[in-house]
């Protein structure tokens, strides 16, 4: 990017694609200040001391996005946040009827109405040459058995992401959008453990987190629209009739 970026927000900072973009992002913004998000404060802890006096920490609860305001309020006192990174996400493999409306509020909460929000409080004062990362899903684009809530809430995310970057060209903020497909992390073996396991989620392509995180920083600096990875899923983007029928005749099936 042509700016320095002083001042970067990660959410999910605990979780493994969250910690490898801030070790990338600490290596390419040696000046910047870094504010992590999650819910684990040991696993902030962790973090922040690694990071040194270039970072502080916060802890919010992405289920509760009505109390986003008053605490953006607190970690931006000093300096506006140039850099947004929404990657905070839960994962669920379970059936719309057994779900239920508490779980699926807080899949929605959690991976969509919070996200947003922090958008809305980071563009208020965001710079010129600021940026926002939006970590949507594969799972946004074909119909994945068992993930009703989850995948209305990422295809949400990233449509609200791409007309964002499209908008936001016009102040020069640099919007993008990630969509993962299954990356090797808590939430990857979390959901994986809801499914019945057979040939089909055995073969699944599955990547790295410092592979995607590379891929991420990387893209954003040089202001791509989106990245897909593994590569195997951009056919399920690009290709998306097709690869909706596949994947509601062949993906696994919920236990519950």
């Amino acid at each position: 990017m042509s700016r320095q970026l002083q001042h970067i927000l990660i959410t999910g900072a605990a979780g493994a694609i969250a910690s490898a973009i801030t070790q990338i992002l600490a290596q390419r913004y040696p000046q910047a200040h870094f504010t992590l998000i999650d819910i684990n404060e040991q696993a902030l802890q962790q973090r922040v001391q690694a990071l040194g006096n270039r970072a502080s920490y916060a802890l919010w609860d992405l289920f509760k996005p009505e109390q986003l305001a008053e605490q953006w309020q607190k970690i931006r006192q000093n300096k506006p946040v140039d850099l947004l990174v929404n990657c905070a996400g839960i994962m669920d493999i379970i059936s719309f009827q057994g779900t239920g409306w508490q779980l699926g509020w807080k899949l929605l909460s959690v991976n969509l109405i919070s996200p947003l929000r922090l958008m809305d409080l980071a563009l208020a004062d965001m710079p010129a040459g600021g940026g926002i990362i939006n970590i949507a899903s594969m799972a946004g684009r074909v119909p994945i058995t068992g993930c009703a809530y989850y995948s209305g809430a990422k295809a949400g995310i990233a449509m609200a992401s791409e007309i964002a970057h499209n908008e936001l060209k016009e102040r020069n903020i640099h919007v993008l959008t990630v969509y993962p497909g299954p990356i090797f992390s808590g939430l990857e073996a979390h959901a994986r453990g809801q499914v019945k396991q057979g040939m089909v989620s055995k073969l699944i392509p599955t990547g790295q987190a410092q592979d995607i995180a590379q891929e991420i920083v990387d893209s954003f600096q040089r202001k791509k629209v989106r990245v897909i990875y593994p590569k195997a899923y951009a056919v399920a983007h690009y290709f998306n009739a097709m690869s909706q029928w596949f994947v509601a005749a062949f993906s696994p099936k919920p236990l519950k």
